[in-house]
């Protein structure tokens, strides 16, 4: 039997916010807005976005079916400036959340979040 995670998936309220949202990080998606799913394809990796309206159609309960708590997506800068830039440019725009710091694992590290609340990291090595 062979298999291998390749996608996250983020249940959301406002498709187009967060497509917006999602596009500054980088992602291009895939996919028609109305059906309330969009595909952003990652190297060797897929985030998907459905709205929660789109959850209900498969008849999920999104307050049972799709929690928004307990999830952190990752993106990894260039450089330890790079995440402060990043964090900066997202902050101006209310999405900031944990300001960078030195992270004692050996990371400059952030945290953002999207339109929903999902937290989204910023990392890089220390030089």
């Amino acid at each position: 039997m062979g298999f291998r995670m390749d996608a996250v998936g983020v249940v959301v309220a406002d498709l187009a916010k967060s497509i917006a949202f999602y596009r500054r990080l980088g992602c291009t998606f895939e996919g028609d807005q109305a059906s309330g799913h969009m595909v952003a394809r990652l190297d060797g990796m897929s985030l998907t976005l459905d709205t929660e309206e789109a959850v209900k159609r498969l008849g999920w309960d999104v307050d049972q079916d799709a929690p928004r708590t307990g999830i952190t997506l990752g993106v990894r800068c260039d450089s330890a400036a790079g995440v402060d830039e990043l964090y900066a440019w997202l902050d101006d725009d209310g999405f900031g959340f944990r300001e960078p710091m030195d992270a004692p694992w050996g990371q400059r590290f952030a945290t953002v979040q999207d339109p929903d609340g999902t937290h989204i990291d910023l990392y890089a090595p220390r030089p």
